[in-house]
């Protein structure tokens, strides 16, 4: 206790004071202060998840992709599955459930 009054009380008042009022500047009052950072850390980790998530869509398009490129018949049930197209002249139902969601077969 006689060691951290005489630190600031004794011959090194002045950087003691100095010290502590440049930590309260960085940590409480500078733009780039503890929430700040907080909030920037978190923005990133989301950042993370989401460039993951988005690469493992990227691998699952790729392996479709592959499977539908050399096969017409494929292509086209591929086509008309995933984003409804048809010949002229054709009707297309699309049975649902009771959450609205097509029934695969």
């Amino acid at each position: 206790m006689n060691l951290i009054k005489q630190l600031f009380w004794g011959n090194y008042r002045f950087y003691s004071i100095s010290t502590s009022v440049l930590f309260v500047w960085m940590f409480f009052l500078d733009t780039n202060d503890l929430s700040v950072q907080y909030r920037l850390w978190d923005e990133l980790s989301n950042i993370k998840s989401e460039k993951t998530y988005y690469q493992k869509k990227l691998r699952e398009l790729e392996k479709e992709r592959r499977l539908v490129i050399g096969n017409p018949a494929l292509l086209e049930k591929y086509a008309r599955e995933k984003y409804l197209m048809k010949k002229p002249k054709e009707d297309i139902f699309v049975v649902v459930d009771e959450n609205n969601q097509p029934i695969e077969r």
